[in-house]
């Protein structure tokens, strides 16, 4: 991806999505006399300012989609809340849900799932101005055209349907669909995952220039933290239904403190192959969110891993402005490293 100027963005101090505690289990039975719940989500909670990037990472199966679908009011959460502008929305009136669904919108993984086959290109990116009855029809399809313009297709492409466009092209389309009613939130999952390398660099450029001249704030979801480090503000790090590390994009990529951070930055390839440093390397699968392990839930796999970690369950420690992590053996650093500050500058005062 390439680097681009962003557009400075002054936000309002009240976050534009807040999510508090939420969780989202999904019930199962096991035999005849047995039950059980996937616990695909548990007490998550983050916050999107007005025109900010946050990018939430983890390995498949953290949780990170079914998080996004509770956000985006496709799957309904077991416990918890989502504000939105202020707004309780699950308090929400019926108008008051309609208004929210067409200001948080999604674009999913694979363009070729969310685009109906049938439908001329031009067709599915009108479609959600016919379902909100916006303007009229010679100023919907003048709205079309101005999507198409903006997300990169030529005009001639609007008679085509998916089938004929390449896979970027297709996501090209999903993106200006999702645009169609001016949201001020899009939740990306994966969108570039199912693309080329070279494609996914030019939809990962797109959304950010979207992201500056639309004043867009975006969830970004990807488990390669390669993808999200020229896109981001803030990066929040998932595994297995919790947030373990949430930080600004440079502070999490220069001094990440949870070790499954640590991992997956080390997981990034770089130019140099000779290149020496140590590294740490995940080993094993991540645990089934059926049965989750007690602790820490990165215990298992986690190369520095003492005693109490697998007993009790870590809290988020403050670690700078605006970045915590949830880990024992990193907050017991922090507090050793504060201890040895704190005996200096006494001595330094006597």
């Amino acid at each position: 991806m390439t680097e681009q100027t962003r557009t400075v963005i002054d936000r309002d101090p009240a976050p534009l999505l807040e999510v508090e505690g939420l969780v989202k289990r999904f019930p199962i039975r096991r035999g005849l006399f047995g039950s059980g719940a996937v616990h695909a989500v548990e007490g998550v909670d983050l916050q999107i300012h007005a025109g900010e990037v946050l990018s939430l990472v983890g390995e498949s199966g953290s949780g990170k989609s079914t998080l996004g679908m509770c956000v985006t009011g496709m799957s309904t959460p077991t416990a918890g809340r989502i504000r939105f502008a202020g707004e309780d929305v699950a308090l929400a009136s019926r108008r008051g849900r309609a208004d929210f669904r067409r200001r948080v919108q999604p674009v999913f993984q694979d363009p070729r799932s969310s685009l109906d086959p049938r439908w001329p290109i031009e067709r599915t990116i009108r479609e959600p101005l016919d379902a909100y009855r916006v303007g009229s029809s010679v100023e919907r399809t003048a709205r079309v055209a101005e999507l198409m313009d903006l997300v990169g297709l030529p005009r001639h492409f609007a008679s085509r349907q998916p089938r004929e466009l390449s896979g970027g092209q297709q996501q090209r389309v999903a993106i200006a669909a999702a645009l169609a009613l001016r949201p001020e939130l899009l939740v990306a999952d994966e969108p570039v995952s199912a693309l080329d390398v070279s494609v996914q660099a030019q939809i990962l450029n797109l959304l950010d220039e979207l992201r500056n001249r639309l004043k867009l704030a975006l969830l970004f979801i990807a488990h390669d933290l390669s993808v999200v480090e020229h896109l981001s503000d803030r990066v929040a790090v998932m595994y297995l239904g919790r947030i373990v590390e949430t930080g600004p994009v440079e502070r999490i990529f220069s001094a990440p403190e949870h070790p499954y951070t640590r991992a997956l930055i080390d997981a990034i390839p770089h130019a140099d192959p000779g290149r020496k440093m140590s590294r740490i390397r995940l080993t094993g699968e991540i645990p089934s969110p059926v049965n989750p392990p007690s602790g820490c839930r990165f215990h298992p796999r986690c190369p520095v891993a003492v005693d109490r970690c697998s007993t009790e369950e870590p809290q988020d420690t403050q670690f700078d402005e605006g970045h915590s992590a949830a880990c024992h053996v990193a907050a017991a650093g922090l507090a050793q490293r504060r201890s040895i500050i704190s005996t200096i500058s006494e001595g330094a005062t006597s």
